[in-house]
């Protein structure tokens, strides 16, 4: 048994696994190791539909040839602090590095840096890049293109994706405050794991193909996610969608093509990174102290009957890290699939635990 009781393994080990399996698929080592420690860390931190269980399907990409091996985009237009990075589709978790790199330096120099990312591929949790940024003495803001999965307010037709946000700013505390969100009730990554484990989904999270509410897994998948606060969602993931394609230059709407479908396929998303210099504006210590200020005076608020305390934005992936003790959990559905995907590249993968 790989996992323990608890359903959990250890993570530098399925760290270790997942990078081996980069490797063979012809990505750099040090390339390999990235994108398995941002997967794993999505684990660790409670979010499944952005860990490990993207492996297999990566590398059903990467065999097809519609993700490249290559470890960084090209950088098409460089105007000061202004950055736009043909992803060339390599894998999205080191685009994603790449353009925190170059957003840092440059809101360093002008105070800020933009950099529009086109031709990508799906780099895991927005927050985490965001959260990089951060940890550098800058506001982080990460957004991202999908394929259209969410109707307009009283429509049957998907328009828009479910275009993630993230916002993260630095802090004298011991996690910054974050905000990490996709556009839609819920991710489709969620309802995934759902119909992984034969489990129905919350009403209304999704409609199926005609619009109708659904509770089924399998028929949201084939149907449509209904955008978070209606209106407010929709309009949002409207916008993420015409910044994220149009300062790219790259795919809008329609144009992004289907994560799950023909692997032989580019994806196609569109991404922008903002980096605001914290110090351009204010001594970055006060700002940090005050930020720090603000999350206690959340997480000290007072708490509604049968609450047991309230969280501030970004402690509860904070307390999951914390708590985590150097294991991640990992559904059995997910490990077999990692296993099974190891083999078929020659990988003895249980015997990287």
């Amino acid at each position: 048994m790989l996992a323990d009781q608890n359903g959990t393994v250890g993570a530098a080990a399925l760290q270790r696994a997942v990078a081996a399996i980069f490797a063979a698929c012809g990505i750099a080592s040090d390339s390999a190791d990235m994108v398995a420690e941002d997967l794993v860390a999505a684990d660790i931190e409670g979010v499944a539909s952005h860990g490990v269980m993207l492996v297999p399907m990566y590398v059903q990409r990467l065999k097809a040839g519609s993700v490249s091996s290559a470890s960084q985009g090209a950088v098409v237009s460089d105007r000061q602090s202004s950055v736009v990075v043909d992803a060339q589709d390599a894998l999205g978790q080191l685009t994603a590095r790449q353009a925190v790199d170059l957003a840092v330096e440059r809101a360093r120099q002008f105070g800020m840096g933009v950099v529009a990312i086109r031709n990508a591929f799906h780099f895991g949790t927005a927050g985490r890049y965001a959260r990089m940024m951060a940890d550098q003495g800058a506001v982080g803001i990460v957004m991202s293109n999908t394929r259209p999965l969410m109707p307009a307010p009283g429509g049957a037709q998907p328009l828009t994706g479910n275009n993630p946000l993230a916002i993260a700013v630095p802090s004298d505390s011991a996690f910054a405050p974050e905000v990490d969100m996709a556009l839609s009730a819920a991710a489709m990554g969620k309802i995934r794991n759902a119909a992984t484990a034969g489990q129905s989904i919350p009403d209304g999270w999704a409609t199926d193909k005609d619009g109708n509410p659904t509770t089924d897994p399998q028929s949201a998948i084939a149907g449509m996610l209904l955008p978070a606060a209606g209106p407010k969602g929709f309009g949002l993931a409207f916008m993420i969608d015409l910044l994220a394609g149009g300062l790219s230059g790259g795919a809008i709407g329609a144009e992004v093509n289907g994560l799950y479908g023909d692997p032989a396929t580019p994806y196609r998303c569109s991404n922008l990174f903002v980096a605001i210099d914290v110090g351009h504006f204010v001594p970055v210590e006060s700002f940090g102290q005050r930020a720090s200020a603000e999350l206690d005076r959340v997480s000290r608020s007072k708490a509604a009957p049968g609450v047991e305390r309230v969280y501030a934005p970004g402690e509860l992936a904070y307390a999951a890290r914390q708590k985590s003790a150097g294991r991640a959990p990992v559904a059995p559905a997910a490990l077999n699939s990692l296993i099974e995907t190891g083999a078929s590249l020659g990988l003895d993968l249980p015997s990287y635990f």
